[in-house]
Parts: C-alpha cells; sequence; structure tokens
C-alpha cells in the first residue's frame, strides 16, 4: 500500500510539565504537512512510545487525526512484545480513526520466526486496517527474516515493512518476493537514496522535521532520472540525517525542532537533553540546512 514517500515518524510534544502538549501537536502537524511529509508515524519510537501510556497514546490518535482531517495518512504505533495489548491497542486506534498502524518486531523476549509470524497474524486478523511491520534489529534484539515477512505479506492487511536492518540482501530479496503492492519503506535516513535504488517505495523518517523538503527533492531526481542531483542532495544531507542520531534519539530532533521555532518540549527519562557541545554542534548543522 502507497502511504507517500516521505513519512514523518513524528516526535510527541510535552509541556514544561512533561505532558503530551496537544496543542503544540497541531502546530507540528501542520508544519511538518507545509514541508514536505506526505505521511505521519504516531507513537512510534521516535514518539518516545516506550514512556507514553496506552490512554496517552489513544489520546494522540484522537487528535492527530482530528487535526489531519484526511490530509495525510496517519499510521498509529500500536506494536509491542505483548501481543494481546498490541491488539487491544490496535483496536483502540482503528476506533479513533487512524488510517494504518505499523507494529515493531517483539522486543526484550526475543520470540523465534515462527513466534513472529503468529503475532503478527494475530494482531492481523482482529483489525481491518492495514498493516505496516517495522523490522529494526537494533532496538528489538530480533530481525524479521526475508522469508518470514514474505509469507506475512500474504495476510491480506499486512501491505507494508518499515525496514531498518541496514542488509541490503534481505531488503532487495523482500522487494523481489513480495507481490508490487506491498511496500518497503526505509527506516534509516542516511539509507534513504540506496534503498530507493533498489525499489523501495519511500522513508519514514526523522531527518523530515528538519528537512523534509530537500529529501523530497532528492527522491524526485531519482524518479526522473537525474542521479548525479540525488546523489548531490544525498551527500549535503547525510549531515544532518547522521547529526540527528549522534544522542538518543529523538533528544537531537526535538531540540532541532525548537532551533527552528517549534516547541515541542523536552524528552523523557530515561532521555536526557543535550550537553553543551551537543547542541552547539546540532545548530551548526539546522543552520547549514
Amino acid at each position: 500500500m502507497d502511504f507517500g514517500k516521505v513519512l514523518t515518524a513524528m516526535v510527541t510534544p510535552f509541556n514544561s510539565d512533561g505532558n503530551v502538549d496537544l496543542q503544540q501537536t497541531t502546530i507540528l502537524v501542520d508544519y511538518l504537512l507545509n514541508n514536505g511529509t506526505d505521511g505521519l508515524v504516531i507513537a512510534g519510537t521516535t514518539g518516545e512510545s516506550p514512556t507514553l501510556t496506552s490512554s496517552e497514546k489513544i489520546k494522540l490518535f484522537e487528535h492527530v487525526v482530528k487535526t489531519v482531517n484526511n490530509r495525510v495518512p496517519v499510521i498509529a504505533g500500536t506494536g509491542s512484545n505483548d501481543t494481546a495489548s498490541s491488539i487491544e491497542l490496535t483496536k483502540e486506534a482503528e476506533k479513533h480513526g487512524v488510517d494504518a498502524v505499523m507494529l515493531v518486531a517483539p522486543y526484550y523476549n526475543k520470540p523465534n520466526q515462527k513466534g513472529l509470524y503468529e503475532h503478527f497474524a494475530a494482531i492481523a486478523k482482529e483489525t481491518t486496517l492495514p498493516i505496516m511491520l517495522y523490522n529494526i534489529p537494533g532496538r528489538s534484539s530480533i530481525n524479521i527474516n526475508a522469508d518470514t515477512i514474505v509469507e506475512l505479506s500474504k495476510i491480506k492487511n499486512i501491505v507494508s515493512v518499515k525496514d531498518a536492518t541496514e542488509d541490503f540482501n534481505q531488503i532487495s530479496e523482500v522487494i523481489e518476493k513480495t507481490d508490487d503492492s506491498f511496500t518497503v519503506y526505509c527506516g534509516e535516513d542516511a539509507l534513504t537514496l540506496p534503498m530507493m535504488a533498489v525499489g523501495a517505495d519511500g522513508v519514514v523518517s526523522v531527518a523530515s522535521h528538519i528537512a523534509g523538503k530537500k529529501i523530497q527533492s532528492m527522491m524526485n531526481a531519482l524518479e526522473t532520472g537525474d542521479i548525479k542531483e540525488a546523489a548531490s542532495i544525498h551527500r549535503k544531507l547525510l549531515p544532518i540525517m547522521n547529526g540527528l542520531f549522534k544522542a538518543p534519539s529523538p533528544t537531537p530532533v526535538k531540540a532541532a525542532l525548537q532551533m527552528k521555532g517549534i516547541d515541542v518540549g523536552g524528552v523523557r527519562l530515561p532521555l536526557v537533553k543535550l550537553s553543551k557541545q551537543e547542541k552547539f554542534d546540532l545548530k551548526k548543522l539546522v543552520d547549514e540546512i
């Protein structure tokens, strides 16, 4: 399923008390939609999902759906390492009008490939929403193998995968062996161009908070066959793409948004604010962009 080319993994704005700030969420959504975002992924890792309560997530789903008002797809992060809880949150997301859900590979309890298949299949059975799988071994400690993704893609409403494996052999195999309607999104900003070169459909991006229009320009250049221009934009974007991960995400991107006048507040513990040096280094990158 085509959700667009540039999907922003949106940060969750907090107020000075550390509570979800829905007023600033509205401002952030409108800013992103005016700056190159084709779709929003909310309550994912970049949205600090590990520290959001279920009730906070549901309020966020409801508010973002209302704010977006059908302008772009809204994809809700409803996956966890507990299948029953993931089903419950997915049903709530569907009830509140999101367009799709994103399900991360179960972390910490490390199921085998059979367990992964059954986990995702069980959730898919309980919703009519389109599902994007999220394969990120660096955070979940397990890889959803290519064969497992291919099998899952045969389930009617499992329509996409966000891939953050950095394994181009696996990525290529998934693209080759799944139906053309099954979409593959890059989950690492810096690999967007090379992944699209082997057939990926777009990116679920953190950097699009800061450089959404430039990422769109890079993709457009690639699609029109101007490889030299696409590569040039890619190289210019790499410093900010990498700079946004110099400290645990989403701390740098929240700081970068503040530098651009978009107040999204700080991060929740166990994340901490940037050091003076980290902030200085990031400011230079933001100014260059």
